[in-house]
């Protein structure tokens, strides 16, 4: 504000040629015409004129509400044509306070945080606004009504708070807008009463009435009729009149953050179930996607983990032409091939391997399983032990022996509870005699039972049940895995020499475990993108609900920015809003999911935890909030006042 100002000689308030019209072209209307008023600090005014007279209209623009369409409008000597919508707001922070005729109170806030919320605006710190609030409270009689709500106070105890709130950051230019037309005539004396003990006290009274009994109590009568003032005595200059000092807001973003946070909490609070309906969006969302990655996650590391429960350092060699699939019936593979194998460079153990589906039966019990005729180096080659007996040696393959080591499956089976060893089973009519049986191993990587399966000599089931001497694969184990490829080629070199031509294939399974693991992650991506669609359609519930609450409180900004809320302001407290809403929504949302992770682990699904999905579901949710949340508290910042305010 300019620094020459001198309140005796120059106009407070100046309007040089102010026009107002609403509507273009044709539709045009013109509500005020070319309108000169000077206001000296200090004076009481009544401006008085019948409904449409344009005196509301003056009245915003006096208030810094709206802005002239043609003329100049000068506060303490200063144009504020130049003047942007904050720097307005500013104005209105600090130079101005609002009585209404329907009081607009905010019915969220009891009386004390009605009056304290201006202060918000100019930074005050919470506990130095409610002393004042309190303070300005008690002068008006109302000590005993601070905690009380809107609906909890009588019409004339609304328009005190609302004379308070006025006064709440100085209020040196009170604009009173028929401050009894809603009261009862008792009310209407006590509010009169007040404005003039406020004059005498040198603030500037600009009061709106259309009532010549209330205008009475003004200095200076100001009639306006059709647009024009029609009316208009000489100035009264008060010499003690308040001396206005503009401030600069000294409030951090932390301290509006906190605040916009608090009166978020208020507002959601007020409209509980539908802040439970929004809610219940994000919470699903964020649920779905902790509970669909962790599952997901869990599948993928199970089956991962039976692929490397067989040995990623392995290699299958197989009978078959390569790129083929290859047939049980092809015989290429002979046992001698896998005992040439074990002089290459780089390997535990090279073993024949030859299957079978058999029935095996002991006394009564039959079990239709699997005989595995091998080398006695299985147990190293697949790092499986014995949990039972011992295994068979080469002096047994050597000799053809009839022994047999069992699985589990196998044993509870035909033995129940009882210990098998050295008890004989038959297998093919011929009998053998159990000399151990295997530690549980579980399901394979394709679900196949493991443990359904007995193992003989290589020598002896080919002899006595398989019948033939061509082998069905050649099992290798590598010492270091490094080499995986050189080893392979070295292995494929040394049976095309001894075969000539290529009629074997090499299974690589670390390569088997590459593929699953692509195609596990691919079905988590899958879960988790289905997921997150339900997560982005909490997001734009959010996002109806937000601009639903604006609709319904477009008063509550009009009151906001009347009292000095600037864009920024407002743009923040429904930004804070959604995204309070979506964090709240997350929290509820990671522990439902966990909650649901859990549950499944309990009832016996694969559950992988890790923090990154809980980390991204928790940050989509705010992220949503604050992408969706912007459309709705941009539309609030970019309300007009003085139609947010005639808003029912």
């Amino acid at each position: 504000m300019s620094k020459h100002f001198d309140p005796s000689t120059t106009p407070l308030l100046s309007l040089r040629g102010v026009r107002k019209s609403y509507g273009k072209g044709e539709l045009t209307t013109e509500v005020l015409h070319a309108i000169d008023l000077d206001i000296y600090a200090g004076e009481f005014v009544a401006i008085i004129g019948a409904s449409g007279s344009g005196k509301s209209t003056l009245m915003n623009i006096l208030g810094c509400l709206d802005r002239a369409s043609e003329g100049s409008y000068f506060f303490m000597g200063e144009d504020l044509s130049s003047f942007d919508k904050d720097a307005l707001s500013k104005l209105r922070r600090e130079a101005f306070g609002f009585v209404f005729q329907s009081y607009n109170l905010l019915h969220s806030l009891n009386a004390m945080e009605n009056v304290a919320m201006p202060a918000i605006y100019s930074g005050v710190e919470r506990s130095e606004r409610e002393k004042r609030a309190t303070k300005l409270l008690s002068e008006l009689g109302l000590e005993h009504r601070l905690a009380h709500y809107p609906s909890e106070l009588s019409g004339g105890q609304q328009q005190r708070v609302s004379i308070a709130r006025a006064l709440m950051n100085g209020g040196e230019i009170i604009l009173a807008d028929e401050p009894t037309g809603a009261l009862d005539t008792k009310s209407g004396t006590e509010v009169i009463a007040l404005l003039k003990k406020l004059s005498s006290e040198g603030h500037t009274i600009i009061l709106i009435t259309h009532d010549p009994k209330v205008a009475q109590i003004a200095h200076r009568i100001i009639e306006i009729e059709d647009g024009k003032i029609i009316k208009d005595p000489e100035p009264t200059k008060v010499q003690e009149a308040k001396k206005i000092e503009i401030l600069e807001s000294h409030n951090s973003l932390m301290a509006r953050l906190y605040e916009s946070t608090m009166g978020a909490f208020t507002s959601l609070r007020m409209n509980l179930y539908r802040t439970i309906l929004t809610l219940l969006g994000i919470v699903i969302g964020v649920a779905s996607v902790i509970a669909m990655l962790a599952i997901g996650d869990g599948a993928k590391y199970a089956v991962l983990e039976r692929i490397s429960s067989m040995g990623t350092n392995i290699l299958i060699v197989r009978p078959g032409m390569p790129n083929t699939r290859g047939s049980g019936d092809i015989a290429t593979l002979v046992p001698e091939d896998a005992y040439a194998l074990n002089a290459v460079d780089n390997l535990i153990a090279a073993i024949p391997e030859s299957r079978k589906s058999v029935t095996v039966r002991y006394k009564n019990n039959d079990q239709t399983t699997t005989l595995n005729a091998t080398s006695p180096e299985y147990q190293v080659v697949r790092d499986w032990d014995v949990v039972r007996g011992s295994f068979f040696t080469y002096e047994d393959e050597e000799n053809i022996a009839k022994v047999a080591v069992i699985g589990q499956s196998v044993a509870e089976a035909l033995f129940k509870q009882k210990d098998p060893l050295g008890e004989f089973i038959i297998i093919g009519n011929i009998l053998f005699q159990v000399i151990g049986v295997m530690e549980k191993k579980g399901a394979s990587a394709f679900g196949e039972d493991q443990d359904d399966v007995v193992f003989v000599p290589f020598t002896t089931g080919n002899m006595y049940i398989i019948g033939q001497r061509h082998i069905r694969n050649i099992t290798v184990a590598l010492d270091d895995l490094t080499q995986m490829e050189q080893t392979e080629e070295a292995i494929r070199q040394l049976l095309l020499q001894r075969h000539g031509v290529e009629d074997f294939r090499i299974h690589n399974m670390a390569s088997l475990l590459e593929n699953a693991a692509q195609t596990q992650g691919t079905l988590t991506i899958l879960l988790g993108s289905i997921a997150a669609i339900s997560l982005l359609v909490g997001g734009i519930g959010v996002m109806n609900i937000m601009l639903v609450s604006v609709t319904e409180r477009t008063k509550e900004i009009g009151v906001r920015m009347a009292t000095g809320a600037r864009r920024s302001d407002i743009l923040e407290q429904f930004l804070i809003e959604s995204l309070v809403v979506t964090a709240l929504g997350g929290v509820l949302g990671v522990i439902i999911g966990l909650g649901v992770s859990f549950g499944a682990e309990y009832l016996g699904t694969p559950i992988y935890y890790s923090l990154l999905p809980v980390v991204l579901a928790f940050g989509s949710a705010f992220l949503t909030g604050l992408l969706f949340g912007y459309l709705p508290a941009k539309k609030a910042a970019n309300l007009d006042p003085v139609q947010a305010l005639s808003s029912e």
